[in-house]
């Protein structure tokens, strides 16, 4: 199969699309912002931390997870949401600038975070 330059950066500016059309929304920008200072949160803190329904949250990882922003593991009955580690280090860096631009929103949201009784623990993970 042949892939002409053309197709190349058809196909990266589709990439950035949607990358960028995951961050137009206010649920996932939130979210990736929180994931990206926690390095991993579960729904449930998500919801806690957003004021949010469950279905709601979970509608929303679903969407960055099937796009490759964020990508997912299990523990037990908990899934835990990380920032995907194949994501294209630009749109890391993107999130990572979100997060200190956007510092007086993300301090509210783990404030918010710091109240929620009960959050899952995590196992150490060793190498």
């Amino acid at each position: 199969m042949k892939i002409h330059i053309s197709d190349f950066t058809y196909m990266t500016m589709m990439d950035s699309l949607n990358f960028f059309k995951q961050l137009a929304d206010e649920t996932r920008l939130k979210s990736l912002m929180l994931i990206e200072h926690e390095r991993e949160l579960c729904v449930c803190e998500l919801t806690y931390a957003l004021g949010l329904s469950q279905p709601k949250v979970s509608r929303h990882l679903a969407q960055l997870k099937a796009v490759g922003v964020l990508s997912d593991r299990r523990e037990g009955k908990w899934v835990y949401y990380s920032i995907n580690n194949n994501l294209l280090a630009q749109y890391q860096q993107i999130i990572k600038l979100t997060c200190e631009q956007e510092s007086v929103t993300l301090q509210a949201l783990l404030n918010q975070l710091s109240h929620m009784g009960e959050r899952p623990i995590r196992q150490n993970q060793c190498c």
